[in-house]
């Protein structure tokens, strides 16, 4: 399981603030529709930025409520939001919600998920939490569509198969609406929200991502730090020689609660 100390999400900060979170979170808040006092939950809320968004389009007549099982996460969320009270952050568990029924209008799990173990129950939990004809937005990403130019493929393949124990379910998109609509709801929009850098930049998600997974992966499958220095310097190598080329999908869910 990848742990968000001070480390990670600090890391995790920067990559929301890339162009290409930016866009996502322009995508999620488009989808979602807010209205002013509307109440809004954010299932793992992460470093705030999503939260934040979401408090300002509500408004100080609604509220916002953040959690996460990360403390450090939750600070920076706190910091982020300190200027609209409306806007709350606490710990929690996808799988039991520290909430009573019908408590909000809409709720929001991007990048959540894929690493909870019991989908069924997360998704009874959600409607729960919902009222009637409330809506629910769920990202995720389907690991399956990583596309990563590298010289060393045998290399990559291993780096990405150690990566991956971090996940409950690493293809969770394919499974989503199903579940969705078995779990009482009506899903009314899908949307796929890709993230493609033809380039190595500061502004782009693919620099935080590999760091993110070379500090997690020595250790697993394996896989050694000499491994994993010689996977980000064939990454810089395809940079230096104009041949770098980052691609991945992530999939949006927008659904109402059934009747």
């Amino acid at each position: 399981m990848l742990e968000f100390g001070d480390d990670e999400a600090r890391r995790l900060d920067r990559s929301y603030a890339t162009s290409d979170v930016v866009g996502q979170r322009a995508q999620t808040l488009d989808m979602l529709c807010l209205q002013r006092g509307e109440r809004v939950l954010d299932i793992g809320s992460g470093p705030g930025h999503l939260l934040a968004a979401m408090a300002e389009a509500v408004g100080p007549a609604g509220a916002v409520h953040g959690m996460d099982p990360s403390e450090a996460m939750n600070a920076l969320a706190r910091e982020r939001c300190a200027s609209m009270p409306w806007a709350t952050v606490g710990t929690g568990d996808a799988l039991a919600l520290p909430f009573g029924d019908a408590a909000f209008d809409v709720a929001v799990s991007t990048q959540v998920y894929e690493y909870v173990p019991d989908m069924p129950a997360a998704v009874a939990e959600l409607r729960r939490v919902l009222r009637p004809g409330g809506r629910a937005l769920v990202l995720d990403t389907d690991w399956d569509s990583l596309v990563w130019n590298v010289a060393d493929r045998a290399l990559h393949d291993r780096i990405i198969d150690a990566w991956e124990e971090h996940l409950a379910d690493s293809r969770l998109p394919r499974r989503l609406g199903g579940l969705l609509r078995r779990g009482g709801f009506d899903v009314t929009e899908q949307r796929v929200v890709p993230i493609f850098n033809p380039r190595l930049h500061a502004d782009t998600f693919s620099v935080t991502i590999k760091e993110t997974i070379a500090a997690f992966v020595p250790g697993r499958r394996g896989v050694t730090a000499d491994d994993t220095a010689a996977w980000l310097a064939d990454l810089q190598a395809r940079a230096a020689e104009d041949e770098y080329f980052f691609s991945l999908n992530r999939y949006a869910f927008l659904a109402t609660v059934r009747g």
